[in-house]
């Protein structure tokens, strides 16, 4: 069987129409706080008459189920063509006039990853510190899984799209349609959205910047409308607002749906969010402790700060009140670590997802098992189902293949003239979707002085990152295109 191309071309014009009217939706931000509204009326006409021309080029090329290798190669060209045109705001308005600095903060913004090459954020249009933080929203949950949810007009099949563009969340979890799953997903989305703009707001955040981090909280993204990020409000309140919801929109949002239900059991019960949870109670009760004894500072804010970065690392998430790489001893070492963990499957994070891990260290304890009694039955088993041996074999396979892209992406962003710090740093960091990395690209810096080709190079691992390895990975297999 064939691709379906032209059904596939005719749902990327759609993606692009309603990227322009996402861009469209800045001009009141710039009428309100004086930007500069030309840009984005320009930028969405354009846009969205490309779109609409694709689109009516390719109408009535649809396919009422696509199959998987039309939702990954959908996904990919979707996510591409967002980001392409993405840039053209940066570009107009000259806030950020090179196309590889506007195509890595563009793709940085839809990845959810965090990533940025400005150097002074403040002195940006505030319609573009907007756009920033939209794109980061739109990326959080999906921009396929929101088409799936409300276009649907369109007369496609969305399980496939669903599952390639969120390959953590299962289609069954929720509601048996693929199209209500998706809707009520954006539902939770926007309510966590709306509540956190009022909580910063109520705790004296102005209220562009409430919008503006509201976003990028629940979208575990981490774009800043100030150049020293959540440190610039040096607000308790405001640092435990955002710790909250940082932990809220890293749980599976499947969870989250189920508690909103008052089914607390289905949550509490989860041996995932369980694992989420101590993890991060134990890594923050460690660095707390070396942070309080080592730094000088109040021992509320010594906690504060620890955990706030802890839950930062882990979410993905990027935020930073504090220079973690200047702190002692082996603290730096273990934040690079955790850049490797990730929270949930289902969130708004990335990294390669606690639940993995946990997968893979019951299998291990089983094999250990096995070893001792070679002729037991020792299934493993996760909330109380047993896991299947394809199931397990997937996730070494995805765990392995992370390491190898990290290890070979290291060696190459040395090539292109990275000191071995920096190009650590800057892999893990775009790779799981975090942000801020080490060495010169740690909290303290940005990606500003890496070679244009590096800029290249990292927004390529951070759409592997964020779409999960194998939805763009599987494209560049000559059995992918093989006709069937």
């Amino acid at each position: 069987m064939s691709i379906h191309y032209k059904a596939i071309i005719n749902l990327v014009g759609v993606l692009l129409i309603f990227n322009g009217v996402l861009m469209l939706l800045s001009i009141p931000i710039c009428l309100v706080y004086d930007g500069d509204y030309v840009t984005f009326l320009k930028s969405g006409i354009l846009v969205s008459m490309i779109g609409m021309t694709i689109w009516l080029i390719t109408k009535g090329a649809k396919s009422t189920e696509f199959r998987k290798r039309d939702g990954y190669l959908v996904v990919a060209l979707g996510w591409l063509a967002m980001t392409s045109t993405g840039v053209l705001p940066y570009l107009i308005n000259g806030g950020i006039p090179n196309l590889s600095d506007a195509f890595f903060e563009t793709m940085s913004g839809f990845s959810t990853t965090g990533a940025t090459i400005l150097t002074d954020i403040e002195s940006l249009d505030p319609g573009l510190l907007f756009w920033r933080s939209l794109t980061q929203w739109m990326g959080g949950m999906g921009i396929i899984v929101l088409t799936i949810a409300v276009l649907p007009f369109l007369g496609i099949g969305g399980t496939q799209l669903f599952i390639a563009e969120a390959p953590g969340i299962s289609p069954d979890k929720l509601k048996p349609r693929i199209k209500e799953t998706a809707k009520r997903l954006w539902l939770i989305y926007l309510g966590l959205t709306v509540i956190v703009i009022f909580l910063l707001y109520g705790g004296g955040m102005p209220f562009f910047d409430a919008i503006s981090h509201a976003f990028t909280t629940v979208a575990t993204a981490g774009f800043s409308t100030k150049n020293a990020s959540i440190a610039y409000f040096d607000s308790a309140y405001i640092q435990y607002v955002i710790i909250l919801f940082m932990i809220i929109c890293g749980t599976n949002f499947s969870l989250i749906y189920f508690a909103l239900r008052i089914n607390l059991k289905k949550m509490l019960f989860n041996e995932e969010f369980r694992f989420y949870i101590i993890f991060l109670i134990v890594v923050s009760i460690i660095v707390g402790y070396v942070v309080s004894t080592t730094e000088n500072e109040p021992l509320e804010k010594s906690i504060r700060m620890s955990v706030f970065q802890v839950v930062s690392i882990v979410t993905t998430t990027g935020y930073t009140t504090a220079d973690y790489w200047s702190w002692h001893g082996f603290i730096p070492l273990l934040f690079f670590v955790l850049m490797f963990f990730g929270a949930s499957l289902g969130s708004t994070g990335g990294g390669v997802k606690l639940v993995r891990h946990w997968v893979l260290i019951k299998n291990s304890i089983a094999e250990l098992k096995r070893l001792l009694h070679p002729t037991a039955i020792i299934p493993l088993r996760f909330n109380g189902k047993a896991v299947s041996n394809d199931l397990t074999y997937n996730i070494i396979a995805f765990i392995v293949l992370y390491v190898m892209i990290f290890v070979v992406g290291s060696i190459i962003m040395g090539i292109l003239g990275a000191d071995f710090i920096t190009a650590i740093g800057s892999v893990a960091a775009c790779l799981g979707n975090v942000g801020p990395g080490i060495g010169s690209v740690g909290p303290s810096g940005n990606y500003a002085h890496l070679s244009d080709i590096s800029k290249w190079f990292l927004s390529f691992l951070m759409i592997v990152g964020r779409l999960e390895l194998f939805t763009i990975l599987v494209l560049f297999t000559p059995y992918f295109w093989r006709r069937f």
